[in-house]
């Protein structure tokens, strides 16, 4: 009786709004504002260091959070549950991005890119081997699909290698900067079975710009605070703002989809950041671009052919 029901609820909530356009849509949206807010962060990031401008953008994100969850009014956690979420956001905001950022001292940022666009490939396995999800030939061609379409998107800068002495330190970083957000991906999802959406993000968050200002510290942040231009003002802001709005609607896909099927959109957010690039700062654009394009939106197609099984749901 127990089963039945059980599969009763999962069939209702597969065929619920929920679990239709709005959870890719809500994915794509995510993957739009990480592109853009690379492109955002190319007009301030030499104003500022690293760890410092993270601080910035994750606790203006925590601030656009904090008043829809004061409204709502569903702010508890269990004790028990306040340690995990916190380390998936250190993970996802912390770790993560002090690894690309330090990526990015050894290679190219086309490169990062490109190794970065594997996250969906990683989740897929993760997913697959703790049993949250199964491997259909129609994901794995979507995923592989999208990879391809950051490749030509990025073009042949991603393989340029002149004056490098430690390539693979960077590669490297950047693997594990992937691995961790596909970690975070699969690990998120019985916190968002648990709890509503707003109340994680916004103290997964919290715990980021706990350990954030820990590395803003060493770089001298409270000491002598950054001093922004009045662009840069405006970009911390529209970052910070992104930040917030995207990573609630990345937890809120996760929750009512598969991780990989979410992960997946992340091919948006390079192919974003060139088309951007080249409209707000003059980066050349190649045919190459709307090749890659192409292929991620085919890819993205083909990822979401199948149908979400009961316990991906």
């Amino acid at each position: 009786m127990k089963g039945s029901e059980g599969l009763k609820w999962a069939r209702r909530r597969n065929d619920s709004p929920g679990s239709g356009f709005l959870p890719p849509a809500a994915a794509a949206a995510t993957g739009i504002l990480v592109g853009s807010a690379m492109v955002a962060t190319r007009f301030v990031i030499d104003q500022t260091a690293p760890a410092s401008l993270a601080l910035f953008r994750y606790a203006i994100g925590f601030c656009c959070l904090l008043p829809a969850v004061i409204l709502t009014g569903r702010m508890r956690l269990e004790h028990r549950d306040l340690l995990p979420i916190g380390l998936l956001g250190i993970t996802q905001f912390g770790i993560l991005i002090a690894l690309l950022n330090f990526s990015l001292q050894f290679i190219p940022s086309a490169r990062a890119a490109l190794i970065f666009a594997t996250m969906p490939l990683m989740t897929m396995a993760l997913a697959a081997a703790l049993g949250h999800e199964r491997f259909t030939w129609a994901k794995t061609m979507g995923v592989l699909l999208t990879i391809a379409g950051v490749g030509f998107a990025i073009g042949g800068k991603a393989l340029q290698r002149a004056g490098e002495t430690s390539g693979w330190m960077g590669e490297l970083a950047v693997f594990g900067s992937t691995l961790s957000g596909a970690v975070c991906s699969v690990f998120y999802r019985p916190y968002l079975k648990k709890y509503p959406t707003l109340p994680v993000s916004a103290f997964a968050m919290l715990a980021s710009v706990g350990f954030l200002a820990i590395l803003a510290a060493g770089e001298g942040f409270f000491d002598s605070p950054p001093r922004f231009t009045g662009i840069g003002w405006v970009a911390v802001v529209f970052i910070g703002v992104n930040s917030g709005i995207g990573y609630y609607l990345w937890l809120w896909a996760l929750n009512h989809t598969s991780p990989t099927k979410v992960t997946v959109f992340l091919a948006l957010s390079p192919v974003t950041a060139a088309i951007l690039g080249s409209l707000l700062l003059g980066e050349s654009i190649s045919m190459m671009l709307f090749l890659g394009l192409v292929l991620v939106a085919f890819g993205l197609w083909i990822a979401h052919l199948s149908r979400s099984s009961p316990r991906e749901a």
